[in-house]
């Protein structure tokens, strides 16, 4: 497959130095998925001494970006050529627009084939504001860059993942007095298709199990404790239920993320962003990635932000990042059409990694 394409986010948080730690983590029993960063060469090597971390920084093409990789961080130049010069640790709007093409850039990659995926660093959503930036946030302006301009953006879901959890906010960055106005039956119902669809084609999951936590405490003890659970998530899973997806609540928040609860489900839908983030970052705070469900295109990224306060430090642990390049790797692949005659590839090869879809690989007893 073409190389992960990983964008430069804020390029005065963490994001950058992150880049740098990861290409240094690529070797080891689990080497790294190729990938290259899309920003400005000079300004990723400038950061590099600065941090003293002994990495050579290659300017590249996607095409070249996999056979420089072992040797160099491979860097495709931002299309405009422009130059950054932030300063870690000081946000400003003069650096939102380099953010900007970096993003618009990897989809582009992606789109002709010429990456596998999307892998984004942390952005600043005040900093590309003030710039005039009319999107709510990442994925939504992710989702616009999906489709020619003029036409639907398609449904964007926000997946939180990780080895111990994996869970969807239904309602993502609104004030919790508004939550119950936005928490619709059509809007859970949307938001379970997508997560149930992207888990049986890009995670190989052919009966994904969900569990919707309730919004109310105990889940509204049959509407005793405010009438949401009842009137408007109840009538939600019946109708999926009844279209043959695998769900089951409204359950109780405060008893659905105990580790023999999570042992009975795939991915856990809560009516809020807290309700779904608070568990996952407490089980897998440096591990987790930020998957978003129902793009034409795999897109990852660390579960967390621009960590302004240590940047510059080389103190942030690129854990999360590299989970994220993993990820995506194994999503693309798992997304990948399947090549005419399938290749042979010997178990050892991919024994314990996902395999590209189209490969089949010996059972362990057909290779002694």
């Amino acid at each position: 497959m073409p190389p992960l394409a990983l964008t430069l986010g804020d390029p005065a948080g963490i994001g950058p130095e992150l880049a740098l730690a990861a290409w240094l983590a690529r070797g080891g029993p689990e080497p790294l998925p190729p990938f290259f960063l899309v920003g400005d060469p000079g300004f990723v090597e400038r950061l590099a001494h600065r941090l003293d971390r002994l990495v050579p920084v290659a300017e590249v093409d996607p095409e070249t970006a996999a056979e420089v990789f072992p040797r160099a961080l491979p860097v495709v130049p931002l299309p405009s050529g422009a130059v950054v010069a932030a300063e870690p640790g000081a946000p400003d709007a003069a650096w939102a627009g380099a953010t900007i093409e970096s993003i618009t850039a990897a989809v582009a990659f992606v789109q002709a084939g010429r990456a596998s995926a999307v892998v984004t660093n942390p952005i600043a959503k005040f900093v590309l504001t003030r710039a005039g930036f009319a999107h709510p946030g990442h994925t939504e302006f992710l989702a616009a860059l999906a489709v020619p301009p003029g036409r639907a953006a398609p449904r964007p879901v926000m997946m939180i993942w990780s080895d111990a959890l994996a869970v969807v906010p239904v309602t993502i960055h609104v004030p919790v007095r508004a939550v119950p106005d936005l928490l619709t039956q059509a809007l859970v119902e949307e938001t379970a298709r997508v997560v149930a669809r992207d888990l049986r084609q890009r995670f190989g999951l052919p009966e994904p199990r969900l569990v919707l936590a309730g919004l109310n405490p105990h889940a509204g003890e049959a509407g005793t404790i405010g009438h949401e659970d009842r009137d408007v998530l109840a009538p939600a899973v019946a109708r999926l239920r009844a279209e043959g997806i695998d769900i089951r609540g409204p359950l109780p928040a405060d008893t659905l993320f105990h580790a023999r609860a999570r042992e009975t489900y795939d991915v856990a839908l809560a009516p809020t962003h807290d309700q779904a983030l608070i568990p996952a970052k407490t089980l897998a705070f440096d591990e987790g990635v930020n998957v978003t469900l129902g793009l034409p295109f795999v897109r990852t990224s660390p579960d967390h932000g621009t960590a302004f306060d240590i940047a510059g430090q080389g103190v942030a642990r690129p854990d999360s990042l590299i989970a994220a390049l993993r990820l995506a790797d194994r999503l693309a692949a798992a997304s990948a059409p399947a090549a005419e005659t399938a290749a042979v590839i010997p178990f050892n090869v991919y024994a314990g990694r996902p395999r590209p879809l189209g490969a089949r690989h010996f059972d362990p007893e057909d290779e002694l």
